[in-house]
């Protein structure tokens, strides 16, 4: 398992929680800091002295406050270290679940995990834990659709006119109108309410408005 961890979060009751998952899988040197300037700073340092972080865990988003950053965000942050230390395994903890951001940071950062904060997360985190120390990759299950290519999310041209209508905000009334007057179909009413449903269930998500988000952020619409 891991040695030496490194823990970056400006909110002292999550670096508790992230404390107790750690301490659970038997990691116990650990030290954690509030600003990414400091995180740059204790990672350089520990290399430095051959005593080097063999973890490190950030949140995306840091509160500015009086004190200037030339690093002002987990992925500021992850980006320069990865140039600057390619093995240095990274696991990105945060509240975001915007898709296309996890898959920037998965494909262009290549972090080696993304946790999304909440319920499940302390849980969740302690899975990308052992993932990570296995040369694995771990996502969270709401965001796992980010690394999904188009085909594999077997979207039609029905769905993309549906989802296209959705975003507008038209209703399942104008949405029927619509694809009558262009020649669209199944354009029934219970036709369009059940491929409403299935996308729902497809892209797992909540209401119409989550799933407009959604496919968004995967560039389908």
């Amino acid at each position: 398992m891991f040695k030496k961890v490194l823990i970056s979060d400006d909110f002292g009751s999550i670096n508790k929680g992230v404390l107790t998952v750690l301490n659970q899988a038997g990691i116990k040197n650990v030290k954690q800091v509030q600003y990414c300037d400091d995180a740059y700073l204790e990672i350089k340092s520990a290399i430095k002295n051959n005593v080097p972080y063999d973890l490190f865990i950030t949140d995306l988003n840091f509160k500015t406050d009086h004190r200037a950053q030339k690093y002002g965000s987990g992925e500021a942050i992850t980006e320069q270290l990865r140039k600057e230390y390619p093995t240095l395994k990274m696991i990105t903890y945060s509240v975001e679940d915007r898709l296309q951001k996890v898959r920037h940071l998965i494909n262009n950062i290549e972090v080696n995990a993304f946790v999304c904060k909440g319920r499940n997360g302390l849980l969740d985190l302690s899975k990308a834990i052992d993932s990570v120390y296995k040369n694995e990759l771990f996502l969270s299950d709401q965001v796992k659709q980010a690394l999904h290519s188009r085909n594999e999310l077997e979207i039609v041209d029905y769905d993309i006119h549906l989802l296209t209508q959705l975003s507008l905000g038209h209703s399942k009334d104008a949405i029927s109108n619509y694809f009558k007057e262009n020649g669209i179909a199944p354009n029934s009413l219970s036709s369009i309410e059940k491929r409403q449903g299935k996308l729902l269930i497809q892209f797992r998500a909540s209401n119409a408005i989550h799933l407009i988000s959604i496919v968004k952020d995967l560039g389908l619409i």
